[in-house]
């Protein structure tokens, strides 16, 4: 069974940096495309971006493009998500997520980790 770990979260400010990490473990990491997602109180799940097989396409929300950037390390079985200039409203809880179809992982993943909080202060 496919399980994901997310960590680097935390407090920033804004304008400042994060990376977070999300560790993959049973399975075959490279059949499979990655993605990012964030929630709000009271909010759905927001798709924020999503990368295909390694060496794929890249997908942004329109809301982080040019600020976020997806990234993975096959042999450390490992997804990243680089956030640069945060703001306010990315404060959220940011959730990992797997499937090995690249539709699907920006609709429907089959798999989620449990969530890492950022919160980013004016």
């Amino acid at each position: 069974q496919v399980q994901l770990v997310e960590s680097g979260g935390g407090l920033a400010q804004t304008g400042d940096s994060l990376k977070l990490s999300c560790q993959f473990s049973g399975g075959t990491f490279s059949n499979y495309c990655m993605a990012w997602y964030r929630q709000t109180p009271g909010q759905e799940r927001e798709f924020v971006g999503a990368m295909a097989w390694s060496g794929g396409t890249r997908w942004y929300a329109d809301s982080v493009m040019g600020r976020f950037s997806i990234s993975r390390d096959d042999a450390k079985k490992t997804a990243f998500l680089n956030m640069t200039s945060l703001k306010p409203e990315d404060t959220a809880i940011y959730f990992c997520a797997a499937d090995r179809n690249y539709v699907k992982v920006r609709q429907s993943p089959a798999y989620w980790g449990q969530g890492t909080q950022v919160t980013v202060s004016s």
